[in-house]
């Protein structure tokens, strides 16, 4: 199998303002391929891709204004229970919207909602069940 790359892109409002709340906000590493139109992030594995959102609509050939839950949510697992406060506190202090705090779930683990500045919705998650970080497997 050749090797790949996951990449999630998210179609936002405002550019600069994305580009700050993950970067400056979240602390994600950026990369040096951006354009005026377009940014990119590295994650484990995967890239994440900020891009304007009635472009991406026009790219993917669908209306752009959307309401409501869209049916998706991204997640992003630390390595324990506060973490998953302390990143959920970073996300507001951010420009965040604190959806649901961290609290224990019904599978065993810890996790709480927020939605970054254009409602895409995020779940912080400790899952005692699994490593998280590069010795992972």
């Amino acid at each position: 199998m050749k090797p790949h790359l996951s990449m999630i892109t998210l179609g936002v409002r405002d550019l600069p303002r994305a580009v700050r709340f993950y970067e400056q906000g979240l602390g994600l590493p950026r990369l040096d391929l951006d354009s005026d139109s377009v940014a990119f992030f590295t994650l484990a594995g995967a890239w994440l891709g900020l891009y304007g959102r009635e472009a991406l609509a026009e790219d993917a050939g669908v209306p752009a204004a959307g309401s409501g839950f869209s049916g998706v949510a991204l997640a992003h697992n630390v390595a324990s229970r506060e973490d998953v406060d302390a990143t959920l506190a970073q996300a507001v202090a951010a420009g965040a919207t604190l959806i649901k705090p961290g609290q224990d779930v019904f599978w065993g683990g810890y996790s709480g909602y927020f939605a970054d500045p254009d409602g895409h919705l995020w779940e912080v998650a400790w899952n005692p069940f699994m490593q998280v970080g590069p010795h992972a497997g």
